[in-house]
């Protein structure tokens, strides 16, 4: 397969565009789905491929250093991008041990994208892949039907990874084409922040799936603590969400030709009351992308350990735990700075042209993916009675 030289520099060489795009008042899902599909066309999702399979061969660790940095100019893009960039990483573990990967290595350098079907909304517990959605045989050959909420990215991705069960009840992954008749993706997310990640339902009715569609659970690599990626992938979300946070409240600082007539300082600027919020701010924004990097070079070690076929149980435990403990600690941290930013600003910068409150709609939505309280107890029980953390999904 030819494809055209892929580097890193290319995409970074697009983020000024992605912020602009984001700054555009009033966008809609369809200019949003245009962002999206330039991204594709330049084929983000195929930075971690090899460079001899059409990929920029880039680390983990500078994979998440420009997620944050995407995420800095849209935290939407950067969050709706989520799902394929984690595909990718069991494509690149286990394609020698599951053929068709090799078929969808070659669609991601492309520029093609996986989506990921996986919660389903109800009374079951979620994380512990207990799912109804389920494939079964019928007279016309195999069909896949069920409902799924949290669809991040879908309506932009080229297939979808649907999580489910057998006719038996054995769990199977399903990929199937977005666009095959019975396959719905919903625009129905409604949530008060990163409105535009689709993040809402996608339908499967009688959905023709064919054997080879299907990814049997036993060839795949089993990796201790398999949700590491997606949860530190959030938290670098946050970080760029961060990074922009800074960026407006010094912008927004040196903008202000007038202060309180009892304040330190007569140009806000030069009010060290103010600087000193920035300069808090600007620290939090540091340790977020310092804590998510040091995980990722946990990950990165796990990753490289399993692509080799001796998984270190000891990497992916070290990789949970920073990612565990970066969150928990963050998380407070940015929502509070996110509303912090408005001290430097005053009761002006609360106005709606302004948008500034789209960075805690944004802090807010994402945080609230897995609850950080949670975490914090596992983190405790582990720290006082050595109790194993959490080893499926959602942690």
């Amino acid at each position: 397969m030819t494809t055209a030289h892929l580097e890193l520099s290319d995409l970074r060489a697009l983020l000024p565009w992605v912020a602009e795009q984001e700054a555009t008042p009033h966008r809609d899902t369809a200019a949003f789905k245009a962002t999206m599909q330039r991204l594709k066309d330049a084929r983000l999702g195929a930075l971690r491929l090899p460079r001899d399979r059409g990929g920029a061969g880039i680390t983990l660790v500078q994979l998440f250093d420009f997620v944050i940095d995407l995420a800095a100019a849209d935290p939407n893009v950067a969050h709706a991008f989520r799902n394929p960039l984690n595909f990718v990483e069991g494509l690149l573990i286990d394609r020698t041990r599951v053929p068709v990967y090799e078929t969808f290595i070659d669609r991601v350098a492309r520029g093609e994208t996986f989506g990921a079907s996986a919660t389903e909304l109800g009374k079951r517990n979620v994380g512990n892949f207990d799912y109804e959605t389920a494939v079964t045989h019928g007279a016309d050959g195999l069909r896949l039907n069920g409902q799924k909420f949290y669809s991040t990215g879908n309506l932009y991705a080229d297939h979808i990874h649907v999580y489910a069960v057998d006719a038996q009840g054995k769990p199977v992954k399903v990929v199937v084409p977005a666009t095959r008749e019975g396959v719905y993706v919903a625009d129905d997310w409604d949530g008060f922040g990163q409105q535009f990640t689709a993040s809402g339902t996608t339908t499967y009715t009688d959905v023709r799936v064919t054997p080879d569609e299907i990814i049997d659970n036993e060839n795949v690599t089993k990796l201790p603590y398999v949700a590491t990626f997606a949860q530190l992938y959030l938290s670098a979300v946050v970080a760029g969400v961060l990074q922009r946070v800074v960026k407006d409240a010094a912008l927004l600082l040196k903008s202000r030709e007038r202060n309180f007539y009892h304040a330190v300082a007569e140009v806000p600027g030069d009010d060290p009351l103010l600087l000193s919020v920035i300069g808090r701010l600007e620290s939090v924004a540091h340790l977020a992308r310092v804590g998510v990097l040091e995980a990722t070079q946990w990950l990165e070690r796990g990753f490289a350990s399993a692509a080799s076929g001796d998984v270190s149980s000891h990497a992916f435990e070290q990789a949970a735990a920073s990612t565990a403990k970066t969150k928990v600690v963050i998380d407070d941290l940015a929502i509070r700075a996110a509303g912090e930013l408005f001290e430097v600003g005053g009761a002006s910068s609360t106005r709606i042209g302004k948008r500034l409150d789209r960075h805690w709609r944004a802090l807010r939505t994402v945080t609230a993916h897995n609850p950080l309280i949670y975490k914090a107890l596992a983190i405790g029980r582990q720290a006082t009675h050595d109790t194993p953390l959490p080893n499926l999904s959602y942690f």
